[in-house]
């Protein structure tokens, strides 16, 4: 069963230092061809392993943990994926919602998930709007989400304010950037986890991860567990970070 952190509760620093860590959870398809299984068999794994590492995270202390679960390129992957990715998505909020808001979590979405089927979005809002009063870490999930529209739509919110003269345009900053992106609410990115060997970002929290460490794995998402994030927050623990300083 696992560890239950009362959110009412201030918990101790972690010693790792991360307020904030995202993966980007690549490898499923590999993970199921390995086994010669369909690559909805990797699917399913995948979310168990999405479950494992929330588990982990929230009884290591961090405050965030954002995972890219579905890409706004993922929609040129077959019908029958997205189908399947969709419905899996589905059962986990059904599932796992009354754990989430037990151990206090918030969970958030990423992304233009608005574009979904309009039954996803409700229940996707329905469980944002559930856990919203919690005051335990936050579970952010990107959906439909790409790093350059999300630039472009928050460039474009900005232009209509200063239409609008709330705003002048030679006054705009990074802070009105990071007001107006998608994660405005969240901590600092400090770690970005990528499985499966890939070294790239894919259009995911480039503004974000200006200043994140960035930690690459051969491990395919299915079998990324608790070992597995204490490693990384190891590895992130002992990074000499910066920020363009001395």
């Amino acid at each position: 069963m696992a560890t239950q952190v009362r959110p009412d509760v201030p918990q101790p620093a972690p010693a790792h230092g991360a307020r904030h860590v995202a993966i980007i959870m690549d490898g499923n398809g590999r993970w199921a061809k390995k086994r010669l299984l369909p690559r909805i068999a990797g699917h399913r794994a995948g979310v168990e392993a999405v479950r494992r590492v929330s588990r982990a995270a929230r009884e290591m202390g961090l405050e965030c943990l954002t995972l890219y679960a579905f890409s706004s390129e993922n929609w040129k992957r077959p019908a029958s994926e997205v189908a399947d990715l969709m419905g899996l998505l589905r059962h986990f909020i059904q599932a796992d919602l009354d754990e989430f808001h037990a151990n206090g979590v918030r969970l958030r979405i990423i992304g233009n998930y608005k574009a979904l089927e309009p039954s996803l979005v409700a229940l996707i809002e329905d469980a944002v709007k559930r856990t919203a009063g919690n005051s335990g870490p936050i579970i952010a999930i990107a959906l439909n989400y790409g790093a350059q529209d999300e630039m472009v739509r928050a460039a474009q919110a900005l232009a209509q304010r200063v239409v609008a003269g709330e705003i002048a345009a030679d006054a705009i900053g990074v802070g009105d950037i990071d007001a107006t992106l998608d994660t405005a609410d969240l901590p600092p990115l400090d770690l970005l986890i990528r499985t499966s060997g890939e070294q790239r970002l894919s259009n995911f929290m480039l503004w974000q991860a200006a200043y994140a460490e960035l930690y690459f794995t051969d491990m395919l998402w299915p079998d990324f567990d608790a070992n597995a994030l204490a490693q990384a927050l190891d590895a992130f623990r002992l990074r000499d970070r910066r920020f363009g300083g001395l």
